[in-house]
């Protein structure tokens, strides 16, 4: 016994950990029910998808599939991996993605990410290790749709209630780590999976530790309490002394996210077009990336990500027109006598979106608007004001990828509960070409769709688009075979070393 008890004490002195920060709890570590940052990461830790993107988010690769072609245009075939275990040593098969399919599509289930799987007829089961999947038509999708993780038949067949389940704070997945502890608004620790079908990582722990202040975060940063974290241009440009960089590579590269303010669109005051233009036409955005960024952003001109067939060069930048902007509220019935107010809310999670709410209110004085702010704590203002609409605005952001799925956002489909197009949303035109774009898989063609898309949203203003942030990661030293890419710096995670950054 004191043998054992040497030998557990002499493992743990050795087992080596990452130190991450997360902004707030997460929610539900279960990825069909994941929506908020938080969750999202955690859980990409712990489960796997049959299939991935690349280092380079370029291409399509294995995940928990060991093969997967086309049996026609409208059929999947997936081969699935042998070796793969589930977190508690069950095997994992066929029957586990045809239980996710039917548990994501259930009605006793609310997840936004059921519309991706709107065009699946059907899931089949060939053998232990083989699955085909029917489309109802041809999608440009199809196989991204099967990088959701998938979730474990066993452990969750009987379950009456999975939105209340206690795998979501409790979960099993197949992923390079497992859940070891989770302490709302302290510390979740992941602990290497030593069955891992990829080869078990190489740093032992991850320790996400709870920070809703972002001054915090960055303190720690600094101390080195922590191994990677995102900083601010601000803190880049005027925070950081020549020792942090000793200890510190500093990895910089356009974000694929966009921050901007959101209108409910259910409410009178926004439903006016002329509104929405001259509040658009008040706010100088670049003076908002000049104030907050040093250089380190970029104007954002609409939803798609820049560089992609999706983005469309053609769309300018809105230029400031205080006189304009005030003629507009003047048509739409607004002046000295009947001024124009509203709300923005935004959460704590963020340093620069608060600072971006004052810029804004200050601002649209300048047409006499009146704008009274409110930041919260982001679990707050999920289910307080975004997801039961109770907002004018909100100030948040989306992340962008290569491919888009305008169907998930903008159609009209997802106005409803669970849905991300909680603004309210509703174009029949743009409705029309998302529906006739998610047949066509030439991509040529496809990107003439998306930058007409791009061009209907920028010019109808449901958001005001803002700005696209640099994503700037500071990565210890001593973190070794960090490869960065196209996708960032943790495309290649198991293989990471820790040691010391000297």
């Amino acid at each position: 016994m004191k043998t054992l008890l040497i030998l557990i004490l002499s493992i743990n002195l050795f087992a080596t950990t990452l130190h991450l920060a997360t902004s707030t709890n997460p929610s539900r570590l279960n990825p069909i029910l994941a929506t908020d940052s938080s969750s999202s990461e955690i859980a990409g830790f712990l489960f796997n998808g049959l299939v991935k993107f690349d280092k380079d988010s370029s291409t399509i690769i294995n995940d928990l599939a060991e093969e997967f072609y086309y049996e026609d245009n409208t059929t999947l075939i997936f081969k699935l991996k042998k070796n793969v275990l589930w977190h508690d040593g069950k095997p994992f098969s066929a029957k586990d993605v045809l239980f996710t399919y039917e548990t994501i599509i259930s009605p006793k289930v609310v997840s936004p990410y059921s519309s991706a799987f709107r065009f699946v007829k059907s899931v089949e089961i060939i053998d232990a290790f083989s699955v085909r999947v029917r489309y109802k038509q041809p999608y440009f999708k199809a196989l991204e749709t099967w990088m959701m993780g998938i979730l474990p038949k066993h452990i969750l067949e009987d379950e009456e209630n999975l939105m209340s389940s206690k795998f979501n704070i409790k979960p099993i997945g197949t992923g390079a780590y497992k859940l070891h502890q989770l302490e709302h608004s302290k510390n979740i620790i992941l602990v290497a999976n030593d069955d891992y079908f990829e080869g078990r990582a190489k740093i032992d722990r991850i320790s996400f530790h709870v920070i809703a202040d972002p001054v915090t975060r960055f303190l720690m940063l600094k101390s080195g309490s922590l191994d990677i974290g995102n900083i601010e241009p601000m803190q880049y440009e005027r925070q950081l002394s020549d020792d942090f960089f000793d200890k510190f590579n500093i990895y910089e590269d356009i974000s694929h996210s966009y921050t901007y303010l959101g209108f409910n669109l259910r409410r009178e005051k926004f439903k006016n077009p002329k509104v929405r233009e001259a509040l658009s036409l008040a706010i100088d955005r670049q003076e908002i990336v000049n104030i907050l960024f040093f250089e380190h952003a970029r104007v954002s001109t609409g939803p798609f990500l820049p560089g992609t067939k999706a983005f469309n060069a053609e769309v300018e930048v809105p230029k400031q027109n205080i006189q304009k902007a005030k003629e507009l509220l003047k048509e739409a019935g607004y002046g000295k006598n009947n001024p124009f107010s509203f709300e923005i809310v935004t959460s704590n999670s963020s340093a620069i979106r608060p600072y971006a709410a004052q810029i804004i209110q200050h601002q649209l004085k300048q047409i006499g608007v009146t704008v009274r702010l409110r930041v919260m704590e982001w679990q707050a203002f999920l289910n307080m004001v975004v997801f039961p609409n109770n907002f004018d605005t909100v100030l948040l952001g989306w992340s962008m990828s290569s491919t888009p799925d305008p169907y998930l956002l903008w159609h009209s489909d997802n106005d409803k509960k669970g849905g991300f197009n909680f603004i309210g949303y509703k174009n029949k035109k743009l409705d029309k070409l998302i529906e006739e774009s998610q047949t066509i898989v030439d991509r040529e063609k496809l990107s003439k769709y998306w930058k007409e898309m791009f061009k209907i949203i920028a010019d109808d203003n449901p958001y005001l688009f803002l700005y696209i942030p640099n994503s700037i990661t500071t990565v210890s030293k001593g973190i070794k075979n960090v490869e960065p890419s196209l996708s960032g710096v943790w495309h290649n995670y198991i293989e990471w070393e820790k040691g010391s950054y000297k």
